[in-house]
This record gives C-alpha cells, structure tokens and sequence, in this order.
C-alpha cells in the first residue's frame, strides 16, 4: 500500500457539460501543474493563495490547450491529506482528456479506481465506514438513502463503533486483571457484574444487527417484482406507481413478454419495480421465456405484488400464483374495484393475511396511498426509527456486527455457567476484532482492493 506517487484521473461524469475536472493528488501535484498552468496576472500557480481559485490557460509548450481555473489544496487540509490541484475546464470529451494526457506525461500515475478515497483512509483523514459512505452518496437513490450516507460519512456510524469496542475495552481490563492477578487483594468484578455490563453491550450491538435489512433495503433498493396473470392490470399498476406510461397497456393478453425495470421512490425507499409478463400456460416460445422470467423474479425479490382481477373469478393461474408465494413478503392487490365483483376473498385469505390484501383501482387512482403506507411499514417492520438510528446499510458491515454479536453471545453464556476467565476474554476480544473490521482497525490490502474497485476512478 505505498502511496509516495502522484495519480490523476477525471473526476467528473463523461459526455458534454458545462465544466469537466482533472484531479491530482500527490507530492507532485503541484509542480506537475504548474509546469502546464500560465494564470493571466501573474507569473506561476504558487504566486496565489493556497485554496483560491485561479484563472489561466492549460499549455502544451506553447499551444493552448484550455481556458481553465485551477484549485490548489495543500496537505494535509486536503480530500486526501496529500497536495491536491482540481483544473476546472470547459466540459466535454477531448478538453478533459487532452489536460489528463498532458498531466500523465509530465508524471503522474492513472489513478486507480477509488483510489482518491483509497489515499484518504490511509492517510488517516476518514476511516473505512466513512470511505464507503462516499460511494452511497454517489449512489443514493433517495433523500433518505443519502441522508443515511452522508450521517454515516460524517462518523455517526464509526462514532458507534468506537463507543462499542470501548465499553469492551473496559470489561476486558477487568478481565485480565483477575487473570492476571488471581491471589491479589484486588476488589474483583464479580460474573454477575460482568454479565450486566456484557449484557448492555449485547443490547446496542443487536439493536444496531436489527436496523441491518431495512438499511440495506435504504441502500441498495427494494427489489419489487409485479406478478399476476395476463389482463389484470400488472402495467396500468406500475405506470400508475412511476406516474408515467412507461409499460405499454392494451386488451391484448401476453402484450407484456420481458421484464420492465425502473426505480422509484416511496416514502424514502427506492423500489426497484419490475413489470412482469403474465403468468400463464402459453404455447408462443417468447412468451414463455417472459413467463419463466417471471417465476425466477417471484422468487428472488424482496417485495412481490401480486395482482387480482376483482371482476373475475379465480382461475388456475391465480392459485398457481397465490400457492407459490412467500406470504410474508408479499402484498395481493385485489384490482378493479370499480367493477362488480366476483373475486372469492375467502379463497384469497387461505393464502394471505387480510392485512396484506388491499383493494385498489389503477384505472380511478384508488388505493395508491395504501401500498404505499404498507410497504414502508413492511420495510421498518416497527423496530427501526427512519430518524436518530445509526443505521446498518452495508453487508460487510452486516456480518461484521453479526460475528460481534454472536462472540457477546457466547461471552454472557460463558460468564452464566462461570467458565474461566480466560475463555471470556477470548470472545470478548474477538468481539472487538469483529466491530474494527467495520472502521478498518483490522483490514487487509486484498479487502481495500475489494472495496474500492467499485468506486469510479475520479473518486
């Protein structure tokens, strides 16, 4: 992990746009831009103040490249504690790449995915928990999601953290004491004493484990299959979530033959929707592709909502429907409530709870309020607050606490049969190992490398 070079990359979207970004970063950062920065005023770059804007042309010897201004931040009150130069040029492909190509010739290193983000934990400015709110907030697909990322980038979730592994800390020293020091007339904590404090810690660390699923549901999206058979609805049912037509809606069954995918954001949570074919028995070979879709999405996703025709009785395809899902994450949205019905709701309740039934029409607009309401109940599920909690969104955070939580476990048993000592500050130890795994305390190069290769290169 040596970092003594200077990396660049682009650091702003690809395509035509109003400004582009080169950033540099490293002990060469600023010589490499001076040597192709002239400012109009005065004579080089270091004439100005550190961390002012300054107006000039990028040069190639004597050609002009671009009409730029030039950011210089000098470590370590930097993005990345090192020397950095941001060019501000005009947006578009070739001005940002001919700058890079002159800022590599003249010495510096593409920089790697990530790696500015990399370079900034490493050099102590943020740790590992904060490095990956970075990629969250490029990420988010809602306000909720991003306020998430931007708490936890500015440390509430390492703040935590921190405050676990200290209260651990302290019953370990305890611990060792009366390892250490067993024939001393030293006041010893008694098992009791140790349990209660071990206890208390157990209880932050799973109410931190329980906040896991709806964090990640906050963070990566709720994947929301739409099922039903042909004709009841399924398309008129997701343009009227999305507020726009994006499936296409006729009288004809199998119109839908893939799956429709698009993001939504209800309440906070973003849904990844998706539209599937209807679910029949067809002879036509794309339509049967799109059914099969449609069965593999039923079971993969997080959220399925199955549609029902109120004006029609229940056929085979529906109990076929009905008798494959999963009822505890699933919604059945009786549709068509502005007809006469001649749906059987008894048979329906065989297979669902009637709190998981609700009756809309997409046609009239009716009920739209109701799915809604009952998915973020779902995703809370009444034991995480969407305000105030450090909130778990990241699944290598995930099973970090899930192991932390598992070695308290086995930590209060020990403590309840009076094992030894011993054996009590080996799990207690490993607990703490587990929670630094999170803020990058006990990380590998091989990790850093997994993290970061999912970053784009200009972060």
């Amino acid at each position: 992990m040596f970092i003594d070079d200077t990396i660049a990359a682009i650091a702003t979207a690809p395509g035509e746009g109003g400004i582009g970004i080169i950033r540099i970063s490293g002990a060469d950062s600023i010589a490499i831009a001076s040597s192709i920065f002239k400012p109009f005023y005065k004579e080089n770059l270091l004439d100005y103040p550190n961390r002012s804007l300054v107006y000039g042309n990028i040069v190639d010897s004597d050609r002009v490249i671009d009409e730029v201004l030039i950011a210089r931040m000098e470590g370590p009150n930097s993005y990345t504690a090192e020397d950095v130069v941001e060019i501000n040029c005009h947006g578009g492909f070739i001005s940002v790449k001919k700058i890079l190509e002159l800022v590599l010739k003249k010495g510096a290193r593409l920089a790697d995915p990530g790696e500015f983000t990399k370079r900034a934990f490493l050099n102590g400015r943020i740790d590992l928990s904060q490095a990956e709110a970075v990629i969250d907030i490029i990420n988010a697909k809602t306000d909720q999601s991003h306020d998430i990322a931007q708490t936890q980038l500015e440390g509430a979730l390492s703040q935590k953290v921190r405050s676990l592994r200290n209260m651990i800390t302290e019953v370990l020293a305890q611990v060792e004491v009366s390892i250490d020091y067993p024939e001393e007339d030293i006041e010893f904590i008694t098992y009791k004493e140790l349990t209660d404090k071990t206890s208390q810690i157990q209880k932050e660390v799973v109410k931190m484990y329980e906040t896991s699923d709806t964090g990640k549901i906050l963070r990566e999206g709720l994947k929301t299959a739409i099922l039903g058979k042909p004709n009841v609805g399924k398309s008129s049912l997701m343009n009227w979530i999305l507020g726009e037509n994006r499936a296409i809606v006729t009288e004809i069954a199998g119109t839908t033959r893939d799956v429709i995918e698009e993001f939504v954001n209800i309440k906070g949570i973003p849904l990844k929707i998706v539209d599937t074919a209807g679910i029949r028995e067809t002879d036509d070979i794309v339509e049967k592709i799109g059914v099969e879709k449609s069965r593999d999405h039923m079971k993969s996703s997080d959220l399925v909502l199955v549609v029902l025709d109120s004006s029609r009785e229940l056929e085979e395809d529906d109990l076929e429907i009905l008798d494959a899902i999963n009822p505890k994450k699933t919604l059945v949205l009786i549709n068509k409530i502005d007809l006469e019905s001649r749906l059987d709701m008894d048979k329906v309740k065989e297979y669902i709870a009637e709190e998981n039934i609700i009756h809309i029409s997409a046609m009239e607009n009716k009920g739209l309020e109701s799915i809604h309401d009952k998915i973020e109940t779902m995703v809370y599920e009444g034991r995480v607050s969407n305000k105030g909690d450090v909130m778990i969104t990241n699944t290598r955070h995930k099973d970090a606490i899930y192991k932390a939580m598992n070695s308290i476990n086995d930590a209060i048993k020990g403590l309840e049969d009076h094992m030894s000592y011993d054996f009590i500050g080996v799990d207690l130890k490993d607990a703490w190992d587990s929670l630094g795994f999170i803020n990058g305390d006990t990380v590998t190069e091989d990790l850093l490398d997994t993290i970061f290769k999912n970053f784009c290169i200009g972060k």
